[in-house]
């Protein structure tokens, strides 16, 4: 079997339930190590492994990490890429922890990428962490807001901004 023989048999079989809640958030996820668990039975039954390769790829205002999630059988591999900004200012956190979150994403996205996991239901796709989505109106008002010194941050701490959003008030 080839290795995209081997990695397509993954992709049809491969099985993670949402076992971790998060209460923060009211959700269920799987984590990177729930997927890698998922993966091991593959690794004798096909003859592979899977290599988790993580380097910073930008550094300037915003820190980039990439995370290369491989899958191999000793004579071939293919490969799948993430990549995660590192939020410096959240809050509660040192830098370690801010860049240890960033990497787990990344380690989860990349063999979501890999393994073709869907993640249409998880936190990422559902969860906006209590905070509400702007109206037309509450747009408006927002940049009357900025437009008076108010700060950008003040308005995405209180609500869920689309990216359109974002656009329209960063203009400003």
């Amino acid at each position: 079997m080839t290795i995209n023989e081997k990695l397509s048999q993954i992709q049809v079989r491969f099985k993670s339930k949402k076992s971790r809640f998060n209460s923060f958030g009211k959700y269920y996820f799987r984590s990177a190590e729930d997927i890698l668990e998922a993966i091991k039975p593959f690794n004798k039954e096909l003859g592979v492994y899977v290599v988790i390769n993580e380097e910073l790829v930008s550094d300037h205002t915003v820190p980039v990490l990439k995370t290369t999630a491989t899958l191999c059988d000793g004579t071939s591999s293919v490969s799948a890429s993430a990549l995660v900004g590192v939020d410096l200012n959240q809050k509660g956190m040192q830098t370690p922890q801010q860049f240890g979150s960033a990497s787990s994403y990344g380690k989860k996205y990349a063999l979501g990428n890999l393994f073709l996991i869907d993640d249409t239901q998880d936190s990422d796709a559902t969860n906006n962490h209590g905070k509400k989505t702007m109206t037309a109106q509450q747009v408006q008002s927002a940049k009357g807001y900025l437009k008076s010194g108010g700060k950008m941050d003040a308005i995405k701490e209180k609500y869920q901004l689309t990216s359109a959003q974002e656009a329209e008030l960063k203009t400003l």
